[in-house]
């Protein structure tokens, strides 16, 4: 009987994984919900070629589950285009990603529209600039990024300076507004070292380091609340700097009670634990 009911749910299992449809975002920047409303707060953003799978579809929202960090929320479904499963699969196996440029600019071949998409996103193969997102090619002005996980410790630094004084914002990915877990999420993206969306979900990856003064360059530090949540993140430039989105993307000193705003001149995040990638 139970041989049955697990050859049933293999069946069932199979099934949906035939029937699995995927999308990507085509635009420069739009808001993931999380729920399906305009109104809805915005727990994440998608750049151009992010993939995601379709759970579930609606008249004008559909509930995805993206590619890149198993993300789950809503998007509009004037912001995406449906693709087949070789297309999502070439994208979560890409190498290549936009660079440390604040935009780079696309054009449609077909039209000749122009996107201005943002450090960071993903780019599909490409042979002399042109490649093809679903059914419509592009030409990108610029040199895409070959990730290469080697240049991480001597690259890190300069990569988190690029947003440097970007503003907070919640949910945010990109230069123009990023929150503290984008922020680190879309630096390590640099080099191809995936890391989860939120900052409770970071902090299970990595290896520990034991002392505040074993930190290096690209080390993150987790912070939490007086709940124990870990709450904060961010990027060690030293044993003593980090570099992290709150208010701006902005540096400042650390010890082993946490960070400590001299603006403010008091301690505003309290150092739980840090990772080393």
């Amino acid at each position: 009987m139970d041989f049955i009911i697990i050859a049933n749910l293999l069946k069932i299992w199979f099934i949906c994984k035939m029937n699995q449809t995927f999308g990507v975002c085509n635009l420069s920047l739009v808001p993931l919900r999380t729920e399906p409303s305009d109104k809805s707060e915005m727990c994440s953003q998608l750049l151009f070629g992010d993939h995601f799978t379709l759970l579930e579809v609606g008249e004008k929202w559909s509930r995805i589950l993206t590619g890149y960090d198993e993300y789950e929320g809503w998007i509009d479904n004037k912001q995406y285009v449906k693709v087949n499963k070789a297309t999502f699969d070439g994208l979560r196996n890409s190498n290549s990603v936009l660079g440390l440029e604040v935009f780079y600019r696309a054009t449609k071949t077909d039209n000749h529209a122009i996107l201005k998409l943002l450090s960071g996103s993903t780019i599909p193969h490409n042979v002399d600039g042109l490649f093809y997102l679903g059914e419509t090619r592009y030409k990108i002005d610029g040199i895409t990024v070959d990730i290469n996980k080697s240049e991480f410790r001597s690259g890190v630094k300069d990569a988190a300076h690029f947003y440097f004084g970007s503003p907070y914002l919640w949910g945010g990915r990109s230069v123009f507004g990023i929150d503290c877990s984008g922020f680190s999420q879309m630096v390590f993206k640099q080099f191809g070292i995936k890391l989860k969306r939120d900052a409770w979900q970071q902090v299970e990856q990595g290896e520990l380091v034991g002392f505040l003064q074993e930190a290096i360059a690209g080390d993150l530090a987790f912070f939490d609340n007086e709940e124990g949540r870990i709450t904060h993140v961010g990027i060690m430039l030293d044993n003593q700097q980090i570099i992290h989105a709150s208010g701006n993307v902005r540096i400042d000193p650390i010890d082993n009670q946490g960070i400590f705003n001299e603006e403010l001149n008091r301690y505003t995040h309290k150092l739980r634990v840090i990772k080393r990638f």
